[in-house]
């Protein structure tokens, strides 16, 4: 089995390069990088939470459904988040709190799929003395399809 790409999982690796809340512009574009998903990150996730789908690790019975093929499980999202968000995004700032997200899936993401995202704050404020961004988040697949959008607000750390 090949390794899959490797992307960075320490939040605190370039913090101090981060964005804080008052550096974040509502309607600026969030810098990304394009991700290959690979079959071996897929089933990587997967079996880290507890899916155990044949969709995901089985291809003759992937071909058998409408998806024709193996494919990824909506909630490969969160992955492509970090894959797709260098260690200095302000997104992977240690002491965030995820309040709230709403998402909405529409083509499944497919082994040797490039995922890009598009991101950007929308608005940031202040409730009860914490620091909110509302923001959203678009991944499209190489064909320029839509694999799932989603908008949800975070509580920054000061």
């Amino acid at each position: 089995m090949t390794q899959a790409p490797q992307f960075e999982t320490d939040f605190w690796k370039d913090a101090n390069l981060r964005k804080v809340w008052d550096e974040i512009v509502p309607g600026e574009p969030r810098k990304t990088i394009p991700y290959k998903l690979t079959l071996e990150a897929i089933q990587l996730y997967c079996r880290s939470v507890g899916e155990d789908h044949p969709l995901y690790f089985d291809e003759a019975y992937a071909r058998q459904t409408p998806y024709g093929g193996l494919i990824a499980p909506p909630s490969i999202h969160i992955l492509l988040m970090f894959a797709c968000t260098p260690a200095d995004d302000w997104m992977r700032t240690p002491g965030t709190i995820n309040a709230g997200q709403s998402w909405s899936y529409n083509k499944p993401a497919r082994p040797g799929d490039t995922i890009t995202l598009q991101a950007r704050a929308l608005d940031k404020f202040i409730k009860r003395e914490r620091l909110f961004v509302v923001h959203d988040n678009v991944f499209f697949n190489q064909h320029g399809d839509v694999i799932c959008s989603g908008r949800g607000q975070t509580i920054r750390p000061a």
